[in-house]
């Protein structure tokens, strides 16, 4: 059996944990009642599942191939799956109506996403980054750019890509070189070399919108001197017709340990025709829209390779025979129990879901507030959805990405020696995890992104305001019998996570090597004391049905497990995060 898109979960969190009907008053909620959701997961599902994820293998073991002249071939099967995706209107779930798309909350999307990602996440990543590239032109475009390149991009006909990285220059962009020269007729010419280009290059679609930083002559040195530019890779006409070819080409595709179907180019740019977006030197802020968005879109990859990894090692754990249980035999007529009799088999793929269950509703919670920030008519909500936003998405992206490949890797373990092989995907999903803990800003970088400006952002509000929705949550069901493990889980969390920040708050202004040494497992803490809060909401939602069907029994028991077996590690974090800079930079250069 292959991927089964968990839609039964996917529904629990929209009508029982989020209950997004109680938005059906703002934009955009109003056109996705219940039954217009449930149709997209299920059509959803049967795309992901009958088409991408038969070509998931499929694009690992073909690879991207560079051709002489330049040009870009994918894997069998994804140019007819990409058109199939087109066609069906997926890309305009959540794109502007003004543009073609549909208006849907990004929350909705959100849920579809997943299931291109858990499918096939490398062939996810085609219409994920037009989807950014279509948000930063929405974001920061004038009307006449966003006329011209939004309809086709929401639509998928087109695609896009984001151009940071140079040979030199990765995470710190201030190294940036590429220059942008200003012609007579308001366009630029760009020129230099961008690399690890996801989608850089392919045929799938009739055009690309390349977003290029460069920096203008002048400009001021470091980040404060670089500006965003449309590049298209045929020049598009005022009417929308497509012209000639521009100068930006292939020259390279990079061999990677994962995401094989996915072209990941070296992009050469000589005197590429460029079009300005936003103001001069200020370009790094709107290509922040895209990277943020990225950055939750690699968390929500994270999670759903997790899901993946579990589907397949259940299947395999309930197949495969060796030895007995340690209680006695539970299949006596057979010549060996399967492998699920085995608590430690079990431990594991009780990690992965509850990991992963919990990582979901994490996400989806999320992009719930990013639709209020942009749909809510208040103000104060608006206001604490921006917060929370900006708060969450570096623990989003850092967390579930760190868990999502150690939740594959507890897969491939699961497999045993089987697992080491490539006649199972298990290998696939742990390669291909592993780039979601690098791009868009290394766990590392964003842990420091984390404590470095989020928690201290606006006089630490948005931390604030996480602890007290967790303290009003607590005091209300604190009488709860039924949710007391849950309650206690969630208070002792949240007291860890703010004795965590308090230590940062004395100790990393004073040294800034404390915050740097302490970021990693701080943000681990956050991590666990979101998903306990999400844990919590699950279950009083789960107990208010228990006993209607076995699937909310099932998951308070995960529940349960998680806050027993996996919230404890908490401690440990915290102290780590106290030991602080001393332990980690103890060495000199020359002992290392």
């Amino acid at each position: 059996m292959g991927y089964q898109a968990p839609i039964r979960d996917m529904k629990f969190l929209f009508d029982d944990v989020l209950e997004i009907d109680r938005f059906s008053n703002l934009e955009g909620f109003a056109d996705a009642p219940k039954d217009v959701r449930d149709q997209i997961l299920e059509e959803g599902a049967k795309f992901c599942e009958n088409v991408l994820a038969p070509l998931n293998s499929v694009g690992d073991k073909q690879g991207c191939k560079l051709n002489p002249d330049n040009t870009v071939t994918v894997p069998e099967g994804f140019t007819e799956a990409y058109h199939a995706l087109v066609e069906a209107g997926w890309p305009l779930l959540s794109a502007d109506p003004n543009y073609g798309g549909q208006g849907l909350p990004h929350v909705v999307n959100l849920a579809y996403s997943e299931m291109t990602s858990s499918s096939n996440m490398a062939f996810g990543m085609y219409p994920g980054l037009t989807h950014g590239c279509y948000s930063a032109i929405h974001e920061g475009g004038t009307d006449e750019q966003k006329d011209l390149y939004l309809p086709k991009l929401a639509s998928g006909e087109w695609a896009g890509t984001m151009n940071l990285t140079e040979p030199h220059c990765g995470t710190d962009l201030g190294l940036l070189r590429t220059k942008a020269v200003p012609q007579a007729d308001g366009t630029y010419k760009i020129s230099g070399q961008k690399i690890w280009i996801s989608g850089g290059e392919h045929s799938m679609t009739a055009n690309h919108i390349h977003l290029v930083l460069a920096r203008l002559e002048g400009a001021p040195a470091g980040v404060k001197g670089i500006s965003l530019f449309i590049v298209p890779k045929f020049i598009v006409h005022a009417d929308g017709s497509l012209g000639a070819r521009n100068t930006v080409t292939c020259v390279g595709l990079e061999e990677k340990m994962g995401i094989h179907g996915n072209a990941t180019c070296v992009m050469q740019y000589e005197e590429a025709t460029g079009y300005l977006i936003g103001e001069p030197n200020k370009g790094l802020s709107i290509m922040f829209v895209m990277m943020n968005e990225a950055r939750i879109g690699v968390g929500l990859q994270g999670m759903a390779i997790g899901e993946s990894a579990y589907q397949a090692a259940l299947a395999f754990a309930k197949d495969r025979r060796q030895g007995r249980s340690l209680t006695g035999p539970k299949e006596p007529d057979q010549p060996a129990d399967n492998i699920l009799v085995h608590p430690d088999v079990r431990r594991m793929l009780m990690d992965i879901k509850a990991h992963t269950e919990g990582g979901r509703a994490f996400l989806y919670w999320t992009a719930l507030y990013g639709d209020l920030l942009h749909k809510s008519p208040d103000e104060a909500v608006r206001q604490k959805a921006g917060d929370y936003m900006s708060l969450l998405t570096p623990v989003l992206k850092a967390y579930l990405t760190d868990k999502g490949h150690k939740n594959a890797s507890d897969g491939l373990q699961v497999h045993g020696g089987s697992g080491f092989t490539e006649h199972y995907q298990a290998s696939q999903f742990l390669r291909d995890s592993k780039i979601a803990m690098i791009y868009e800003g290394t766990n590392g970088v964003q842990a420091l992104d984390l404590v470095g400006r989020k928690l201290a952002a606006n006089g630490g509000r948005a931390i604030q305001t996480f602890f007290a929705e967790i303290d009003a949550f607590v005091a209300e069901h604190e009488g709860d019998a039924d949710l007391a493990p849950f309650i206690a889980g969630l208070a002792s969390a949240r007291a860890q996570l703010q004795d965590a920040t308090m230590w940062l708050m004395a100790n990393g202004m004073s040294n800034f090597d404390n915050a740097g040494a302490s970021s990693h497992d701080y943000l681990h803490v956050f991590g666990l004391t979101g998903l306990a809060y999400m844990w919590a909401l699950m279950a009083k939602a789960a107990y208010a049905k228990a006993g209607t069907e076995p699937f909310y029994d099932t998951k308070i028991k995960t529940g349960r497990y998680f806050v027993d077996r996996i919230l404890p590690e908490i401690a440990g974090h915290l102290a780590k995060v106290k030991t602080g800079a001393a332990p980690v930079m103890a060495l000199s250069a020359e002992e290392f």
